[in-house]
């Protein structure tokens, strides 16, 4: 009878594993190009993107957790008429003076001129232009020890490499909060001045 159990629950698991797995392949991820990698670390170049953000108050988890609801809407066209927008990965969320300024990335093949306005006030739209930045790779939690831990290995290798982070690191969230930590892929980057 355990053995039962034991295979059920295994193939549960496995079960739930591959709906994740396809359910992340179906998200657009987004684009760059890798310039140099060390491990979980690289230096990355970013094409110009089109974002809808929404920038909000309180502490880090509670900024994204707000912030996404806003933004969801309006890809999902729930709070204005037209097409939706469909979902990509990350998610990225960065400090701004005293807040967080949380942003959606646009899909691939879309411009300031051919998306929907937002009808929530708060929400903008705007173009990002090209970048180059350094950036670490990790899975697990969303925890702030777990992202200063992280922070400081990317900080300490860019100055080993003689490069100087430019403001604030932004935080990338690939999945959803149902996807187990082991799964999880989260990154911070930062601008860099040689």
């Amino acid at each position: 009878m355990l053995l039962y159990l034991v295979l059920g629950l295994a193939t549960a698991l496995i079960g739930l594993v591959l709906f994740w797995y396809v359910q992340v392949q179906n998200v657009e991820i987004g684009r760059y190009t890798v310039i140099e990698a060390d491990g979980d670390i690289e230096i990355r170049q970013y094409p110009a993107v089109v974002v809808a953000e929404i920038t909000q108050t309180g502490s880090r988890d509670q900024a994204v957790r707000s912030g996404f609801g806003p933004l969801a809407r309006y890809i999902f066209a729930k709070e204005r008429e037209g097409e939706k927008i469909a979902m990509t990965a990350p998610v990225t969320q960065k400090a701004v003076a005293s807040a967080w300024t949380i942003q959606f990335v646009m899909p691939s093949g879309y411009d300031l001129e051919r998306l929907p306005k937002p009808t929530d006030p708060h929400v903008r739209l705007r173009q990002l232009p090209p970048t180059r930045r350094a950036a670490i790779r990790f899975s697990g939690w969303w925890t702030d020890d777990l992202f200063r831990l992280k922070d400081a290995a990317l900080i300490g290798w860019m100055a080993k490499k003689g490069l100087t982070p430019v403001g604030t690191p932004t935080f990338a969230y690939y999945n959803d909060p149902f996807t187990p930590g082991f799964l999880r892929r989260n990154e911070i980057l930062y601008d860099f001045a040689p």
